[in-house]
């Protein structure tokens, strides 16, 4: 797992471990990156499954509910098998757009 700061974004790329083993690594580090908005990119990673991205589910429940961003990027997975919970867009860009707007939204008092 390799964590970049980026203002208040955190980035976390995953290269070679399983997905439930990255959740593992996100929830035992996630003291210190839960006031940033989180951005996962899985994009290095085989094609994802519905049952990989709802390993998801609790974490981005958990960080959304406390009013940050919670983003997953991957090109490789059919959008409409992914929960509505879970936010996965196909590019870094986009997930940068995708949290511009959560942050407008939450300013505004959405």
């Amino acid at each position: 797992m390799i964590l970049d700061q980026n203002g208040n974004i955190s980035i976390i790329t995953q290269e070679q471990a399983t997905i439930v083993e990255l959740v593992k690594k996100i929830q035992e580090s996630y003291s210190k990156i839960k006031n940033y908005n989180i951005i996962v990119v899985l994009t290095s990673l085989k094609p994802l499954g519905q049952e990989d991205i709802v390993e998801f589910l609790q974490i981005s429940n958990i960080h959304r509910g406390s009013k940050k961003s919670f983003v997953i990027v991957n090109n490789k997975i059919d959008l409409d098998l992914v929960p509505d919970e879970i936010v996965v867009v196909p590019t870094i860009q986009e997930a940068h757009d995708i949290i511009e707007m959560e942050e407008m939204e939450r300013d505004l008092g959405f």
